[in-house]
């Protein structure tokens, strides 16, 4: 008989390579790890493909795979979840983007992505600058909404066939003209994308980020379109009410469509600096009176795209420290659970992008039941396990005692 509650902490793009800075360990085992070792050496290790064949490796097509759904059969984009935690209700005909403010150099035959964030702006700048360009660009076909951080939406109501787009994230510190030159298919979006840069460049806000030696967001960059997808709930999948906790739009989207409660916590922010308290208390609080909860730290991905091993390692730590160990201290005089911990893809540093091989899992069970083989939780160790799952499906089958 499967435990009361189902508990799952992901460690966003936490798994790497390794790395001779670390003596041919991955950020994972050089760092100090007490209670996701405890979980994995007390329990069960795996591995689950996240990322179907053909998929990009996103954190989207991911965190659907961990939350048990089957991408190829409900993604169709990354910015409709986006959307949805927003509470925008995208209509017939509109096309939702992820509208990232950049850093952007050079003239538009020479362009560099100097950073897909724009110096991980803080959410009240960004929301200035997001409603600065909604008072003088927006409107037709095109809508702004501010979101956390760096991570906005763009809802446009138009024909985007013939556009493709890259995540900014993969080309950082590289050349981007030919993927600038793209948006020239759709001339709206091309029109938006010049003007904002220019309006940007000149706005306070930004010339004293710049004098205080921090990035300007001097651009924007759009990407991960995408309709309005039809997904199941998981309580009409699996009878189950849930909660998911994060401080990332794609996430609490995520969590709308899979009908899960979706709570924001008071100063979460993606980063190193992000409230890890609240979300324990958030996760502790849902898991009492529902019978699942999915708890997202962003950190570890947003330190390998800036390819920062030092970063990386502390948000690895931090993610031990203040969210898998609190949560089994919380745990303990409970329901029987079930913990798992995990990562959606990895962010190898040495690419700054993600990747699409196998995750490593580790399931605890308060019942007892698990190899308790004494494994750490690491990369290899999870490859070394016989337990390989194919799919989100086949994951939650896997956690639920189900065939």
């Amino acid at each position: 008989m499967s435990p009361e509650k189902l508990i799952i902490l992901v460690g966003d793009g936490m798994g790497d390579l390794p790395m001779a800075e670390l003596d041919g360990k991955t950020p994972l085992e050089a760092a100090a790890t007490p209670a996701m070792d405890f979980v994995a050496s007390h329990g069960r290790l795996g591995r689950l493909q996240t990322v179907p064949d053909g998929f990009p490796p996103g954190s989207d097509v991911a965190n659907l795979s961990l939350l048990g759904y089957r991408p190829e059969k409900v993604y169709s984009g990354r910015s409709p979840l986006e959307a949805a935690s927003l509470g925008v209700d995208l209509a017939e005909g509109e096309i939702a983007f992820r509208c990232n403010l950049v850093t952007l150099a050079g003239g538009e035959d020479d362009l560099t992505m100097v950073d897909y964030s724009g110096g991980h702006i803080g959410t009240d700048e960004a929301t200035v600058l997001i409603n600065h360009l909604a008072d003088k660009l927006a409107g037709g076909p095109i809508t702004l909404y501010p979101g956390v951080s760096y991570r906005h939406l763009l809802v446009f109501k138009g024909n985007v066939e013939s556009l493709s787009t890259v995540p900014p994230h993969d080309y950082t510190g590289q050349q981007v003209s030919n993927c600038w030159q793209a948006y020239e298919s759709v001339p709206q979006l091309m029109d938006f994308m010049q003007q904002a840069r220019q309006i940007l460049a000149e706005l306070p806000l930004n010339q004293k980020r710049h004098q205080d030696g921090k990035m300007p967001a001097n651009g924007v960059w759009l990407w991960g379109e995408g309709k309005a997808p039809a997904m199941p709930s998981l309580a009409a999948t699996y009878g189950l009410s849930g909660s998911l906790i994060s401080a990332v739009d794609l996430l609490k989207g995520i969590g709308v469509y899979a009908g899960l409660d979706v709570p924001d916590i008071v100063g979460a922010t993606g980063y190193l600096d992000t409230n890890y308290q609240g979300k324990v208390d958030a996760a502790l609080s849902a898991i009492a009176r529902q019978d699942m909860v999915l708890v997202h730290v962003e950190a570890p991905d947003e330190a390998g795209h800036q390819g920062l091993l030092a970063e990386k390692i502390q948000a690895i730590e931090d993610f031990d420290q203040k969210i898998v160990g609190p949560m089994l201290d919380g745990l303990k005089n409970g329901p029987s659970f079930r913990l798992v911990v995990c990562m959606d893809h990895f962010t190898p540093i040495s690419i700054r992008t993600h990747s699409s091989q196998p995750i490593p899992f580790a399931v605890y069970d308060s019942t007892g039941e698990g190899s308790g083989q004494g494994l750490v939780y690491s990369e290899e160790n999870g490859e070394a396990s016989e337990i390989l799952l194919a799919d989100g499906a086949e994951f939650f089958r896997f956690l639920l005692d189900r065939d």
